[in-house]
């Protein structure tokens, strides 16, 4: 039977459904998001503490908590030590939304280990279920799903992303927001030549960072662009509102590449910035479905849907050989990207599209996440048992990267030279800086297209490089 809290006024705000609404704690963080986004739950408004909501909803404490301190990372709420839990000052859309790898070869060198980064595992890509699903596609689709179609995405396979997108990553947004793409880079790029025609002439990126990437697309676009450092709670905003850009790319979720999250304050900074610059925030959420310590943080587009262009792949999730991915944009510049995008190349392949959304339909799309997701933990464990308790370890909460910082005085070339003499790939975080000087020499190890056997190996084989007098023995 559904139970309900009405919250201060007549307005209903959270119905608990028992009976087949799903699962508890994200009814209760959907219907809180819905309440503040319609702006029912004012900025500024107290909510009850986690004690009285519980017993309001007849829910655990806990589960409370737990919904609260979600919708504190997404920068829904904001609390404060012995103060109640509020509406975050900028929580509320200022535009309502309508309803509803061992044995690589690298150059010349065989490795047993590499350690490269940005690669998922190529051998868990679902082989047997892509093709099913594209049989599937073949043999139900009608006969105009092999004509040339929307450029900006078949109309069915954008529903199935958008419903996708708003229960995995609390995004705001209708099919009609979503513009299905040749992957990450086709979306970047249809983005900033979009922005650079209305006058915006630089685009602003993380240091550390993918900046020689940015740069690359910015020229493209007819743009320049500028690092601005990053800290442990993400991009810094102040350094951003010193310069003259009207366009920033952030990884709020999972930071690329020191693997900080945003943090529910920086959010709210940075999203008041694009509102007082008239600027647009570029998410990447590159790695998002791949979190360890908690459910994944909502995505930045759902707390700001003006001015928040969020962009996905399945690179990450399927293959990178699929090139296949989608961008979700506020609705001021949606018909000037589907007009680029038309422009650019009449569209992406509909059969693939089709493919991923009955994939998603089915459910399998979900399953082979769950078993990426816990090979990757698997693989994360493996790897700081075997780099023991003496290296400092960071940035392996989310995706399947992690950051090692190497003693004080280590020369990373240096050591990345004598490691791939022994069959070791590793990979340094020196050139992903570029304003900004690094703290210290530090390796960016990837494992995701690397085995468990590999990641043991290759770090024996290192581990007097790397200062390790005895590997460590890998947890039960």
């Amino acid at each position: 039977m559904p139970v309900e809290w009405a919250g201060s006024g007549p307005e209903l705000l959270v119905v608990i459904d028992r009976d087949g609404g799903g699962g508890l704690r994200s009814q209760l963080e959907d219907q809180l998001r819905d309440a503040i986004r319609s702006g029912r739950l004012a900025v500024g408004e107290r909510l009850p503490s986690s004690r009285e909501l519980a017993r309001a909803l007849t829910l655990s404490r806990g589960l409370v908590q737990d919904a609260y301190a979600q919708l504190q990372a997404e920068g829904y709420l904001s609390s404060r030590p012995g103060s109640a839990t509020r509406v975050a000052a900028v929580a509320r859309s200022a535009m309502p939304t309508p309803p509803a790898a061992g044995g690589e070869k690298s150059g010349q060198i065989q490795f047993i280990a590499d350690f490269r980064h940005g690669v998922p595992d190529l051998r868990l890509a679902p082989r047997e279920d892509w093709a099913w699903a594209v049989r599937e596609v073949c043999r139900t689709a009608p006969n105009s799903a092999f004509d040339y179609g929307d450029p900006i995405g078949w109309p069915s396979a954008r529903e199935v992303i958008a419903a996708y997108l708003r229960r995995v990553r609390a995004i705001d947004a209708t099919a009609d927001q979503v513009v299905i793409c040749a992957g990450m880079a086709q979306a970047l790029g249809l983005v900033l030549r979009v922005l650079a025609a209305s006058g915006a002439g630089t685009l602003a990126f993380e240091d550390p960072g993918a900046g020689v990437s940015m740069t690359e697309q910015a020229t493209a676009a007819g743009m320049t662009a500028i690092p601005i450092p990053v800290d442990a709670d993400g991009l810094d905003v102040p350094a951003l509102d010193r310069t003259p850009a009207r366009v920033v790319i952030v990884t709020p979720a999972h930071q690329w590449p020191t693997g900080v999250v945003l943090t529910g304050p920086r959010r709210q900074e940075l999203i008041a910035w694009a509102r007082r610059r008239g600027g647009v925030i570029l998410e990447d959420d590159y790695d998002a479905e791949f979190r360890y310590d908690r459910d994944p943080v909502g995505s930045l587009q759902g707390l700001a849907p003006d001015c928040v262009v969020s962009m996905g792949t399945v690179s990450k999730s399927l293959s990178p050989a699929l090139r296949l991915g989608w961008l979700v944009a506020p609705r001021r510049l949606a018909g000037a990207l589907a007009e680029s995008k038309r422009i650019a190349d009449r569209g992406s392949p509909a059969i693939d599209q089709l493919a991923l959304a009955t994939l998603i339909e089915s459910g399998r799309y979900d399953r082979h996440l769950r078993r990426a997701r816990t090979e990757y933990a698997a693989r994360r464990e493996t790897l700081l048992a075997a780099l023991g308790p003496g290296l400092r370890v960071t940035g392996l909460a989310a995706g399947f990267h992690a950051v090692l910082h190497l003693s004080a005085g280590t020369d990373e070339a240096d050591l990345i030279a004598a490691a791939r003499q022994r069959g070791v790939g590793l990979y340094g975080m020196a050139g992903m800086h570029h304003a900004v000087r690094p703290s210290g020499p530090q390796l960016v190890l990837g494992f995701g297209d690397t085995p468990r056997h590999a990641i043991e190996t290759g770090i024996a084989a290192i581990a007097d490089l790397l200062g390790i007098s005895a590997v460590g023995s890998r947890p039960s």
